[in-house]
């Protein structure tokens, strides 16, 4: 009667837990040589991405230039691009550094929030492919 038989799922388990051990993102290991913790990507990341008040009167031009008879100011604030207003969130960072898959947005917001950190150390900036 020998071994009993492990179940398909367990054994999905097991695979997943010995490759999460295994695998090293291209992100952690960038990170890791450029002594960048999560933490900074995560903070770096709500500065520059969080609306500003210059932001929010774009948004309120647009409004108004699709609305009715704009002024040429409002018009001119029209055309400027706003900033997403969306963090890297924790769960996409922990994703993205065991080497999953996440958005291209998310990429490049994670992209952003490395040159900024990386930008303040004087090292120059990352690209998206450096890092993904």
């Amino acid at each position: 009667m020998g071994r009993r038989a492990r179940s398909p799922g367990l054994l999905k388990r097991e695979a997943r837990k010995k490759n999460e051990r295994e695998v090293m993102s291209k992100l952690n290991e960038y990170l890791a040589k450029a002594k960048i913790s999560s933490k900074q990507v995560l903070a770096a990341s709500k500065r520059i991405e969080g609306l500003k008040d210059e932001d929010r009167a774009i948004r309120l031009a647009r409004k108004q230039v699709a609305g009715g008879k704009p002024t040429d100011a409002q018009k001119e604030l029209a055309t400027k691009k706003v900033r997403s207003g969306r963090k890297v969130s924790n769960a996409t960072l922990e994703k993205a550094l065991a080497g999953g898959t996440i958005s291209k947005q998310a990429k490049r917001r994670v992209a952003r929030a490395v040159s900024a950190l990386l930008t303040q150390k004087k090292k120059g900036e990352a690209a998206v492919t450096d890092l993904f």
